[in-house]
């Protein structure tokens, strides 16, 4: 068991009698009443993200997770399949155990946590950031970069992003994966 002061992103605790996994987390000391830690849970078994406030001190019940490298294969619907890169064992999961799937490459290695207890898959944690190529945007022009203007892109999983004006059809850019925000072009 633990409690309120031990909340992290990415812990996995039993609530509700399912498991969640928290994504956001804030400590608030009012200046009157009790503390209190407000969460945003993201259930591992339905992909559906709930609000919760717990008081200072509240027992939660952690899972206890191991994690495991595996690289994506492919895509059939809304199976995504994986292969684990130590022993070539592949599994399947579902879209919604993934929190980025539309910036999924093929070949990507990510990082899949599993329940301890029955070693069944909770969820899949994504690099930091990803490196795709852009596919289709309007043409860029030179010189445009004094104001903060964006343009859509389209890259090669099928994601759309915004970009600054001067990125161009070929070329490739990082991608944060927790906002699927543009970060950067990326030159080779």
């Amino acid at each position: 068991m633990a409690n309120t002061s031990d909340i992290r992103k990415g812990l996995c605790i039993k609530y509700n009698h399912d498991i969640f996994k928290i994504v956001e987390f804030l400590h608030v000391k009012p200046g009157k009443g009790p503390a209190f830690v407000r969460t945003k849970l993201k259930s591992v078994t339905t992909g559906k993200v709930i609000d919760n406030t717990f008081s200072a001190g509240h027992k939660i019940e952690d899972v206890r997770v191991e994690t495991r490298s595996y690289q994506y294969l492919y895509a059939e619907g809304d199976t995504f399949h994986f292969m684990n890169t130590d022993d070539y064992n592949q599994i399947s999961l579902e879209k919604s155990s993934l929190d980025a799937p539309d910036l999924l490459k093929e070949g990507e290695v990510v990082t899949i946590l599993f329940n301890t207890e029955d070693s069944m898959p909770l969820s899949v944690e994504m690099p930091a950031s990803v490196i795709l190529e852009v596919t289709h945007t309007e043409p860029g022009v030179k010189g445009n970069t004094a104001t903060n203007a964006t343009k859509p892109a389209t890259v090669e999983t099928g994601a759309r992003i915004n970009v600054p004006l001067f990125i161009n059809e070929g070329d490739k850019i990082k991608v944060d994966t927790e906002k699927g925000n543009y970060q950067e072009r990326v030159k080779e």
